[in-house]
Formats: C-alpha cells, structure tokens, sequence
C-alpha cells in the first residue's frame, strides 16, 4: 500500500485501485464529486511535477474512461480536476514513491495507454444538482430538471420549471465562464442543438462564472453522460452460413506462475531493446518476482 496525505486530500494504491479523496477545503466540483475509486486498468499514466513549494501529483486517465473529464472536454481548472492534488514540501519523497508504484503496476500489467470505447468509471452519483447563474440544474438519474431564480430572462421564467425526461436528451454540453465570455450547460433534444443563446433557451443554463459553484454543473452534465443510452451499433453483413462464435479460452488467475514467467522475459527484451532503464527493469522485475 502506498498513500500521501495532504491539505488538498489523500491519495492510495494498492496494486488494483488509486483512490481519491478530496480534502475539506478542495474544490466545490471535487467536494461534491465526493471518493473516487480509480481502477488501474483506466490509467494512462502518473506524473509528479516539483516546484518551490513541493508539487504537484496529475493522474492522466485513458481517453474516454471517466464521465467528468468526458464532460468537462478539457475545460477543468486545476483546483477542479479531482485527478491533481496540490503536494506539501515534506511530502515530496512519498509523492515520487507513488507515482513509482504506479507506474510498476502499469508496466508489470501492460495496461495500455490508449482511449477505451466505454467509461470505466462511474460518474458523480445521483441526486446531483449543481449550476448558478439564471438558474440550477438537477438530475435524479432519471429526470432533468431546471429551476430558474430571479435572475433569469423572462422567456424562460414564463414557463416556470423545465423537465426533461432522460429519453428525451440526446446531448448535453457544458462549457465554463471564460474571461468575459458566459458558459453555459445545454441540453439537447431530440437529436435537435437550439441555435438560441443560452440566455433565452429554455433548456440550458446561462453561466456567469461569478462564484465555483457555477462549474459543478459540469457534475450534472456528466451524471446525464454516463445514463444516456450508448448509440446502436452498426448491424454487422449478414454472412451466407454463419458459424458459431468461438469460445474464449478462460483468462488465468493474475498470479499464474507461467503469466509471470512470460513476463519476466518481456520485460527482459524490453531491457536488452533499451526501452527500460536498468533501474526501471529492476525494479519492475523485483515487483513480479514477489508475486512468484
């Protein structure tokens, strides 16, 4: 087990999972999204970055692996981003010792770096609501809901509360206040993108980015992600005989002596092919060894 604690929160792997916890001063969207359990198949890959005053730990997911990041599509602030946590000078040395364990544990499971076809994570839970500006929205993992307070435009306060079934979403979009440019969390319709201004459209949120509160919207919008129903995919040619599909052999136990073996020479050619340091290959081949 390998963990840091820090003002900004607490980190731990234990060879399968990285898990998450924000501090109590952390960000609002980081806060609501609560404990998160990163299981090692989603990372891409682990970074300590050192600077004057300690640090700084990013965790790098595998494209399309987690519902937030899908949501946020790199719009994140730092202080948001649950996979970065802010490092305290004397704690540097455990900081690097992690991102080492982490890194093993990539490359003694071959996990690969590149994107997946479906999120690995589970999204923010539900009842989640989150948003600010003309109005809030809230998601109960079956409705949408948006509630406009004074501040909103008489068009959409007219017809008091929105609902929206989730059937109903084909889409939903969210993007943060940026200078003096208003965000917006939008939902779709229909398969339909309303070409009015976030201001007037009834089913979307206008975003002024006047407190942190306003980015949890991007919470709602990743909880609506992770619960729309994935796109039919393409029927396959129909084939004149078909045949049986085979049968996949049963995947052996993580510990199998002969997985382990066969890994030790892959590991063995990556070091003779200089694709792995003496150190890295040492070290990783320490770590299958003890599984032995």
């Amino acid at each position: 087990m390998a963990d840091i604690i820090s003002r900004d929160g607490t980190w731990s792997f234990d060879g399968d999972t990285v898990r998450i916890v924000p501090g109590g001063k952390a960000h609002p969207v980081r806060q609501d999204l609560g404990e998160l359990a990163v299981p090692l198949h989603a990372v891409a890959g682990v970074s300590f970055e050192p600077d004057r005053k300690g640090g700084r730990l990013r965790l790098r997911l595998r494209a399309g692996a987690c519902p937030v990041l899908r949501a946020a599509d790199g719009r994140l602030k730092d202080a948001a981003d649950p996979y970065q946590l802010v490092v305290e000078k004397d704690r540097t040395g455990v900081a690097e010792y992690l991102v080492d364990e982490i890194r093993n544990a990539l490359l003694i499971e071959q996990v690969p770096d590149g994107p997946v076809d479906g999120f690995l994570l589970p999204g923010p839970s539900v009842p989640v609501s989150g948003g600010g500006g003309d109005g809030t929205a809230s998601f109960d993992g079956q409705t949408v809901r948006l509630t406009w307070n004074w501040k909103a435009e008489e068009s959409k306060t007219a017809g008091g509360t929105v609902t929206l079934p989730l059937p109903e979403v084909t889409g939903v979009r969210w993007v943060p206040a940026i200078g003096l440019e208003n965000g917006s969390l939008r939902f779709d319709r229909g398969g339909a993108v309303s070409p009015a201004p976030a201001k007037f459209d009834p089913y979307s949120l206008e975003l002024w980015g006047l407190s942190k509160r306003e980015y949890t919207a991007v919470l709602v919008a990743a909880a609506v992600l992770v619960r729309m129903p994935a796109p039919a995919p393409a029927a396959a040619p129909a084939l004149e005989a078909a045949s049986p599909p085979p049968v996949p052999a049963p995947a052996p136990p993580a510990d199998d002596h002969d997985v382990l073996l066969r890994r030790l020479r892959e590991l063995g050619a990556l070091h003779e092919a200089g694709i792995l340091t003496d150190e890295e290959f040492a070290t990783a081949k320490r770590a299958v060894l003890k599984r032995l």
